[in-house]
């Protein structure tokens, strides 16, 4: 493999791993929403 296809794919490598690492830490580190615990909770009075 030639040196420019060989830092092409580290490259695409690298970015593509950073990108996915990013969003999942994204997902990971969302605030969860506050729910009821029940559905008694749920029935509006």
């Amino acid at each position: 493999m030639e040196t420019k296809a060989l830092v092409l794919v580290t490259v695409v490598w690298v970015s593509v791993t950073l990108i996915t690492g990013y969003f999942f830490y994204k997902v990971l580190t969302i605030p969860s929403k506050s729910e009821p615990d029940s559905f008694s909770d749920n029935d509006e009075e």
